[in-house]
């Protein structure tokens, strides 16, 4: 398993700090840092700044919207960042949601596996050498038929032949289309005891295609507090946790708390997102179970630590992006340190190998 460092949104006043981490994570010999967007700071733009100040380590979107670009413009983006990099960039996308797809980008959300599976199938046509880009599918016709369009060939070529595609999914059908259809999954929320049945939905759709989960790489984010106290440290995640459960989407359809119902706590699902969609934060934070966070983040000592990530190797995850929260005792800097320690004290780097490469 190694490790990898998840960055979050930019532009939340943490962005000095954000930089730091990468170059850490650099410094470390992690594999990878990945950068997310919503609706404020851009994924691409934030790569290649990191991209631009790192050395070593991979750069990856968790995620690039799929409603927010074309097929053909993700393919751009995935050769430039690849080229400027020297050959470091994953492309991981995500559908977003209703809220964000229809409200903010204008777009629709329906049929989002059709849609996923017709866009990554144009953006590897498009990252293909000497290929014209033609394809005529539901949601996506290139070119159009009833105008002076033209197939065209990128003209920017990354400098892999491939680039590693990654999607983020929470639900049973999209971690089956993930399993058949992409590189690596990113997950979220991923607990050691309910993680093997989401992997076993990837496993079922890799057999579709005759693959198996050799080279499948299961990015697992995973919140990290380090202290004494692992309850005491449950309390930095507990605002994160609320405005994913609770917050991100409308009452209907928030994917966050259909997975929190699914690891068995529906009643405690229902009351934080009753209460954060009322306003009542304070609340709906207070209203999640240690259990839940402490299923779903590292947290304590290092020794506590290093227990939790040999879980979650056993689990099946092959990367955890940490996502360094700073507790009463730890800063973020120091939150990479202490995992790094941790990883090496759960044995889980190889011999010789100090770049966890």
């Amino acid at each position: 398993m190694k490790l990898g460092v998840n960055l979050g949104y930019w532009g939340a006043g943490n962005d000095a700090a954000n930089l730091e981490l990468a170059r850490e994570a650099d410094r470390l010999g992690w594999s990878s840092v990945w950068v997310a967007e919503a609706y404020g700071s851009d994924a691409a733009t934030v790569l290649a700044w990191v991209a631009a100040q790192t050395q070593t380590i991979d750069i990856g979107s968790a995620v690039m919207q799929i409603p927010a670009r074309s097929p053909a413009m993700t393919a751009m983006t995935a050769a430039t960042l690849d080229t400027l990099s020297g050959g470091r960039f994953r492309l991981g996308l995500g559908v977003s949601g209703p809220q964000v797809s229809e409200g903010w980008h204008g777009v629709r959300f329906d049929k989002p596996l059709g849609r996923t599976r017709e866009y990554v199938d144009i953006v590897r046509m498009a990252l293909e050498r000497k290929r014209r880009v033609a394809y005529d599918g539901e949601h996506y016709r290139l070119p159009l038929p009833d105008g002076p369009g033209k197939a065209l060939m990128l003209t920017v070529h990354p400098v892999r032949e491939y680039i590693p595609t990654y999607l983020a999914a929470v639900g049973p059908k999209n971690l089956e289309l993930t399993g058949e259809i992409a590189d690596g999954l990113l997950a979220i929320f991923f607990s050691t005891d309910f993680g093997p049945e989401q992997l076993e939905l990837v496993r079922k759709g890799r057999e579709k295609v005759g693959k198996t989960m050799d080279g499948f790489d299961v990015v697992a984010t995973v919140p990290v507090v380090v202290g004494d106290d692992p309850v005491a440290c449950a309390d930095a995640v507990r605002g994160y946790t609320a405005l994913y459960v609770g917050g991100m989407g409308s009452r209907e359809k928030n994917f966050y708390n259909q997975l929190a119902v699914r690891m068995g706590y529906a009643d405690e699902a229902a009351e934080v997102q009753d209460k954060y969609l009322r306003r009542d934060y304070a609340g709906a934070m207070a209203a999640l179970p240690f259990e839940f966070l402490d299923r779903t983040a590292l947290l304590g000592p290092v020794e506590r630590i290093a227990s939790g990530l040999r879980a979650l190797a056993d689990a099946g995850v092959t990367t955890v992006a940490v996502a360094a929260f700073p507790g009463q005792e730890v800063g973020p800097v120091d939150t990479l340190r202490a995992v790094d320690e941790a990883y090496h004290l759960a044995g889980l780097s190889k011999a010789g190998d100090a770049e966890h490469q």
